[in-house]
Parts: structure tokens; C-alpha cells; sequence
């Protein structure tokens, strides 16, 4: 892996604090994920499952965690398998986990090859009440092939009809959104490299520069400050395609007197961040652009404040919500007289104001860009979230958006990119 080895210790910790959630006599299982096929003989860049990473830190394919608190014996109560390698494998493929290695990766002691599953969790099986079966389930997932998971869920209730089964998902989002100190660190890191690539980036925009050139300068400095890549699919979006919400293609011209908008962020060891900022391809903001830039900023730094232990999100999104109001009719987007006529009842996606601001405001960041949360309690100290409100007004053809990446603690929000530049002047000093 290109990222510097993390301590065990996470991991240890994460899987104490999942077998707490645990019923009596329960045992828990957590699959990778797959590698994907493209065509022919390809495949897809190898992606872990968060879940399995998080209680694991093991991330290579083929790979089984066993979670048995009651076991029996001591040397079952966590258990690895994993793709037993060779020298074939090490030639095409390159050297998988040995077990000493899974051992010091982990913590988990005990190993075996993949290949004696069947025949040791029947043992293990046999001795559980409970089975608590993984599975991806969140708000926005739209799942359409056979997960790994998926299979398991199959095979094992085929196997063991009479046994109890829960979700584990349940117990994963609430332990995943609340971070540790050396997952905050993680996240600081995956930030840092992000500040590297929009610096770069700011000294290199320019009239007639292609998207995908300045998608080209982020991943090389991501890449090169040891981060896999991109967290997701960068937005590079000049003029009109900076009003497309979820604009990938990266392939139009940069044209003087537009504004591009850029959502990126770099993945550090499986952790994710998301960053948005603005600039104008000229080097300078119109007037009429640094105005709606300038309310986009007010709305975020208020909204930032609004991140604080026992606010409730669907709350939180109302009150940025009265912000962006009050913004867009000092831009003339929206009359006074007409907001007023509006019921207090109406739905938040029917609201005047969502004609140009029509997302949310919020979300969980950490192992995944959206990552699970429980959005119908209070935030809590050591969560992690989005802040990234934005103003898009079609017929101007201008696209508006900012956003950092929010820690809560006691003492209030902290921004875990306050090092990289949000002002409207700071963009033009360092593009100029």
C-alpha cells in the first residue's frame, strides 16, 4: 500500500467496541469485497470494504473476518482467513498477507487460509445463538450486482436455517461515525494532500486549459504525496457545467470570464476527504461573481457554527436553509414578498430558495466520501462532517459551491481544512 503503516491498535480498539453490541453468544462476519470485471481479461482498481478495514486494517481481497467474543477458546474469538499466497501469485500478482504479517497488521492472532473457512466456522458455528451478517445498507446506495456479503448472507442461511440472525450494519454506522483520534489523524493527512493538489492547481488554471488537464495536475500530487487517488470522481466544472450537480465528464475548454468550480479530494489509507472551492478562470471574480461567492461563503462559515454536539441534522439543514434565503434576495434571485407568502409547512425540497440551492448541506465523511451515520440523533463529539452549501443560477451560467470538512468537538466545530484557502481574495492572490 502507498500509505505508512497504522497501528494495529485502531483496529483492536474498533472490533472491542463492535463485539460490546454484540448478543450473547453471537458470532459476526464481515467479507471483502470483490474485485470487479471490465471487459476481456481487466478488472477494476481493488477497493476494500470499509467495514472489513475498519475492524481489520487488512486490505487485500479474498479475506474473511470472524468476530466470536463467547467463543470456546481464547485462539477463536477473533479470526482471520485469508488468500494463502504463493509464488505464482507473488510473481503475477505480487506478494499477498502472509499470516505474520496479517498478525501484525491486524492484532488478530489467529490465521488461517481461506481455503479451511468451511471447516472451522462450521465449529465456530455450531457453538453461536446469533449470527450477525453484514451488508451495505445506506440512504443513497443503489446496489445492483451480487456483493460478496450478498453471497455469504445465502450460502450461510442455507447452511444454518435454525440460527438467529441480526445486521451488523446497524452497530457499524453508529461506531463508524464517531472517529478516533488516529482516524481524525487520517483524515488531517487525506486533507493535507488535498490542499497540495488545489494549490497546484490555482498557480496552473488558466483561459484555454482543459478540465481534465487540471484533474491531470490533482492526481499527479496526489499520487505523489502517497494517497491512491482520488476519494471519488473528481468535479471539474467550467461555466454552465458548474450547475450539474454531479458533472464528471471533465472535458470541456476553461474560457475566460467563467468561474470553474471544483469538487475533488484525495483518499489517504482508505480515508476519504471533500473539498469544493471556486475560481475564475481569468485569475479575477466579476463583481457580479465575487457577490454570489461571497454569500455562498457567508452561508457556510454560518452554517459551520451550526455543527456543534446535540444538533439534530434535519434541524441543522432547515436553519442553513434561512441563511441561503436571506443570501439570494440580496442577489435578487428571490423576493422578500414572495418568501413571506410561503407556508412554514412546506416541504424542505419545495421551497422557493431550492431553485438554487437544491442539496443538502451536510454529510458523514470518514472510509467513505458519504459515510454512514445515524441521521435521526444528535451529532456527537468526534464526528466528522461536510459543510458545502452552494448558489447555481442557470441562466448566468454560474455555479457556486465551498466546502471543508468539519470536526465535532466540545468545544465547537474545527475545521480540518483551515490551512487551505477559502476567500475570494486568497483564490486570486494565489492564481495570480
Amino acid at each position: 500500500m502507498k500509505y505508512a503503516p497504522i497501528p494495529f491498535k485502531l483496529f483492536s480498539d474498533n472490533r472491542k467496541r463492535f463485539s460490546k453490541f454484540l448478543r450473547p453468544g453471537s458470532i459476526a462476519v464481515f467479507n471483502s469485497n470483490d474485485i470487479m470485471p471490465t471487459n476481456a481479461d481487466g478488472s477494476m482498481t481493488f477497493r476494500q470494504n470499509s467495514d472489513l478495514f475498519y475492524l481489520s486494517g487488512v486490505d487485500q481481497e479474498d479475506s474473511i473476518l470472524v468476530v466470536f467474543p463467547d467463543s470456546w477458546e481464547e485462539k477463536h474469538k477473533e479470526v482471520l482467513f485469508l488468500k494463502e499466497t504463493n509464488e505464482k501469485i507473488a510473481i503475477w500478482e505480487g506478494a499477498k498477507l502472509t499470516k505474520e504479517k496479517a498478525v501484525e497488521v491486524s492484532g488478530v492472532k489467529t490465521v488461517y487460509w481461506l481455503s479451511e473457512f468451511e471447516r472451522i466456522f462450521k465449529t465456530l458455528v455450531c457453538e453461536a445463538k446469533t449470527i450477525y451478517l453484514n451488508s451495505n445498507e445506506h440512504l443513497r446506495a443503489v446496489v445492483e450486482v451480487e456483493t460478496r456479503d450478498s453471497r455469504f448472507i445465502q450460502w450461510c442461511k442455507r447452511n444454518y436455517p435454525l440460527h438467529v440472525y441480526e445486521r451488523s450494519a446497524p452497530i457499524m454506522h453508529e461506531l463508524r461515525s464517531l472517529k478516533s483520534e488516529t482516524e481524525i489523524q487520517l483524515i488531517r493527512q487525506a486533507c493535507a494532500i488535498t490542499e497540495k493538489g488545489l494549490r497546484r492547481i490555482l498557480k496552473f488554471i488558466k483561459p484555454g486549459v482543459m478540465e481534465y488537464e487540471i484533474e491531470a495536475e490533482l492526481t499527479h500530487e496526489f499520487l505523489y504525496n502517497r494517497s491512491r487517488g482520488h476519494a471519488y470522481s473528481p468535479i471539474i466544472a467550467s461555466g454552465k457545467n458548474a450547475c450539474v450537480l454531479h458533472y464528471i465528464d471533465n472535458d470541456k475548454k476553461c474560457e475566460k470570464g467563467d468561474v470553474i468550480l471544483m469538487d475533488f479530494g484525495a483518499e489517504y489509507a482508505n480515508y476519504a476527504s471533500d473539498l469544493t472551492r471556486c475560481a475564475p478562470v481569468g485569475g479575477r471574480f466579476t463583481i457580479r461573481q465575487k457577490a454570489v461567492y461571497n454569500a455562498v461563503l457567508r452561508v457556510m462559515k454560518g452554517a459551520t457554527k451550526m455543527l456543534v454536539p446535540g444538533t439534530i441534522l434535519k434541524d441543522y439543514h432547515k436553519e442553513v436553509g434561512k441563511l441561503m434565503e436571506k443570501e439570494l434576495v440580496g442577489l435578487g434571485l428571490l423576493k422578500m414578498s414572495d418568501l413571506k407568502k410561503e407556508s412554514p409547512e412546506t416541504e424542505l425540497e419545495k421551497k422557493l430558495y431550492r431553485k438554487y440551492f437544491m442539496h443538502g448541506t451536510s454529510h458523514f465523511l470518514g472510509l467513505d466520501v458519504h459515510d454512514v451515520g445515524l441521521w435521526n440523533k444528535p451529532i456527537k463529539e468526534g464526528m466528522v462532517f461536510t459543510c458545502e452549501p452552494g448558489i447555481y443560477i442557470i441562466e448566468e451560467k454560474l455555479g457556486i459551491r465551498l466546502e471543508n470538512d468539519i470536526l465535532i468537538t466540545k468545544k465547537g466545530p474545527v475545521n480540518l481544512m483551515e490551512n487551505i484557502p477559502v476567500e475570494a481574495g486568497e483564490i486570486e492572490e494565489l492564481m495570480n
